[in-house]
């Protein structure tokens, strides 16, 4: 029929399309936590190792017939500051490790976690852990790249919302708000209004 112009295109997508809300349970996710994906931290461990060494170098030294007093106090100078660095690195590390082995646990516990294993981001959420625990021993930029990571694993709310992340409320917490509102109103139990709440 004229006038009427082309036909709809059968598989044209709605411009006012919205995409669906992912629930989340709000028990978190369940069952075992995933191997730990990652190497240990190259760069402090060649540090560390770097620095151990120079201290070994340094004091084998000392063991030189032809060095003079003032000398020998360069280089045990020298050695005792390698020493220290070895130690500090150590240290650091140790800290580190023990940061990413909690901050682990705790995240795969999370609700997001149930999306992180659906699609299979293991070593996202790893290096995640990892620029965190440098930030939490006060690294900058690490801090900086833990809260971009953290935006696209949706920890935080708009972070979420982004994602169409959205934490559902189970009966228990749901029959527990009227009764957490009635305790915070001030009023004595037999009063009738202490019942009231809003519908959700």
């Amino acid at each position: 029929m004229a006038g009427m112009g082309p036909a709809p295109k059968p598989n044209a997508r709605r411009r006012n399309a919205t995409v669906a809300t992912v629930e989340l349970p709000a028990a978190g996710r369940e069952g075992a936590t995933p191997p730990w994906p990652l190497l240990a931290d190259i760069v402090l461990s060649t540090q560390r190792d770097t620095a151990q060494r120079a201290a070994d170098e340094l004091e084998l030294s000392l063991a030189e017939p032809n060095l003079t007093g003032r000398q020998r106090t360069t280089v045990q100078r020298k050695a005792d500051a390698a020493r220290e660095a070895a130690a500090i690195l150590t240290a650091q590390l140790g800290a580190q490790e023990r940061v990413e082995a909690e901050l682990w646990e705790q995240l795969w516990a999370l609700p997001q976690a149930v999306e992180w294993e659906r699609a299979s981001w293991t070593r996202e959420v790893a290096q995640y852990v990892r620029w965190k625990a440098r930030a939490e021993q006060g690294d900058l930029d690490a801090s900086r790249e833990a809260r971009q990571m953290a935006d696209r694993l949706g920890l935080s709310p708009l972070a979420m919302l982004r994602l169409r992340w959205k934490v559902s409320a189970d009966d228990e917490e749901r029959s527990a708000r009227p009764r957490r509102r009635a305790a915070t109103t001030g009023r004595r139990p037999d009063d009738p209004r202490a019942t009231l709440h809003v519908v959700e």
